[in-house]
């Protein structure tokens, strides 16, 4: 990978090998912390297992290469919860959802790629246990594009960096009279 300069990129998921940030920390440990050995963000995976999507993003950010934009709701009750009892996917407690009908705040992910510099695609992965696949796919290109935050190359208070002239602030608060 190195030599083809291609970064392999895991995706945390329920029920594999890598399923949170403990088991990918192991798998570094392994690999001797490989930089080729990357991350591919589902956040839909976060909310079926109920961990912090928006954490992960700051433990890791510098290792996320690849993001499958896909929503989810976990609606657990006393019969269900994370596991939820072998139930087709319609009556499962955590189920996967077409981009804004779950519980993923996009906002809050795209605003954390912003803040990072994340470089790499937001890949629309459609799943849902409700909404016709066609639908889904005519939402979800012009979701994403709404949620990419064009990073500004200034300070939203850089206008205070021209400098001060003491001579007409006097003025303007009258001091000199």
């Amino acid at each position: 990978y190195e030599e083809a300069g291609v970064d392999l990129c895991y995706e945390v998921h329920p029920s594999e090998d890598l399923f949170d940030g403990a088991t990918v920390e192991m798998f570094w440990d392994r690999v001797d912390h490989h930089p080729r050995a990357c991350l591919l963000y589902d956040p839909s995976h976060f909310v079926l297992q109920q961990l912090d999507y928006l954490e992960y993003i700051d433990l890791y950010h510098e290792r996320i290469r690849m993001f499958h934009v896909k929503d989810a709701e976990f609606r657990p009750t006393g019969r269900q919860g994370v596991y939820s009892g072998y139930q087709p996917w319609k009556e499962r407690a955590g189920r996967f959802r077409s981009l804004g009908d779950g519980q993923v705040d996009f906002r809050a992910i795209f605003s954390k790629f912003a803040q990072y510099g994340y470089q790499g695609w937001a890949v629309l992965e459609w799943e849902c246990a409700l909404k016709a696949p066609e639908d889904g796919a005519r939402e979800g290109a012009p979701f994403i594009r709404d949620h990419i935050i064009n990073v500004t190359g200034k300070s939203f208070d850089d206008f205070v960096a021209t400098g001060a002239d003491a001579a007409a602030n006097r003025r303007m608060l009258g001091l000199d009279r």
